[in-house]
């Protein structure tokens, strides 16, 4: 069990160990993983920012996804719900979250683009992964934008999606596996939802702490 996400996302940076110094892009899958993210990235000296990608949910159950995009339009939809969904249910939820999508990358990422990361080590982080939609999501889109390496890494997982990440993604670095597993808060003995302004605080640390490391660097 993990303290918090600091905590977590210490751990998880040190189970990372080899890709430090070596270029990688953390990117963190708000909101949850925007925390862990941050100190995984600081951790391996990496860059850092967030992909934003929503889970596509049940009309009578938003909690339960039959699905997820992430923000440049890349889609992964649950075969199983496919069967019993009508077209017009999944294009709503997709418009939906499409304008949910838009709004996070103007509040959380302040509308800038994502960097680079073509040719690139791409680590995917949350704080810890449920269905694994969002995750499979995001990976389409890291593939899309030509990545050369695309590792999922989170503090805790079920066995199924750890299973299911191993298939879709080049590496998977998942530290707790429980059987009975139920909810990303029970690997935490202090969790809670973070809102956007604690988001927004994380990301104007992340760029307050690059520019002094960028000023001390060039003072040398």
């Amino acid at each position: 069990m993990f303290i918090d996400r600091k905590d977590g996302g210490l751990q998880l940076a040190h189970a990372l160990e080899k890709y430090k110094n070596k270029g990688a892009v953390v990117l963190g899958i708000p909101r949850g993983g925007a925390e862990t993210g941050y100190y995984v990235a600081k951790y391996l000296n990496a860059e850092f920012s967030l992909l934003i990608a929503r889970k596509l949910g049940f009309p009578d159950n938003p909690e339960a996804a039959f699905g997820a995009i992430a923000e440049d339009g890349s889609t992964y939809l649950n075969s199983h719900a496919l069967r019993y969904l009508p077209k017009e249910t999944i294009e709503a939820s997709i418009d939906i979250q499409k304008r949910e999508i838009e709004r996070r990358i103007k509040q959380l990422r302040q509308g800038k683009p994502l960097p680079d990361i073509k040719g690139k080590i791409v680590i995917l982080v949350d704080d810890g992964i449920a269905t694994g939609a969002t995750i499979c999501a995001a990976i389409s889109m890291c593939r899309n934008l030509k990545a050369k390496k695309i590792v999922v890494a989170a503090p805790i997982a079920g066995l199924d999606t750890a299973m299911l990440l191993e298939e879709k993604a080049d590496e998977v670095v998942i530290l707790e596996k429980p059987e009975d597993y139920w909810a990303v808060s029970q690997g935490y003995e202090y969790f809670y939802n973070l809102e956007d302004k604690e988001v927004q605080e994380i990301m104007l640390r992340w760029e307050r702490e690059k520019s002094k490391a960028a000023s001390q660097a060039n003072k040398k």
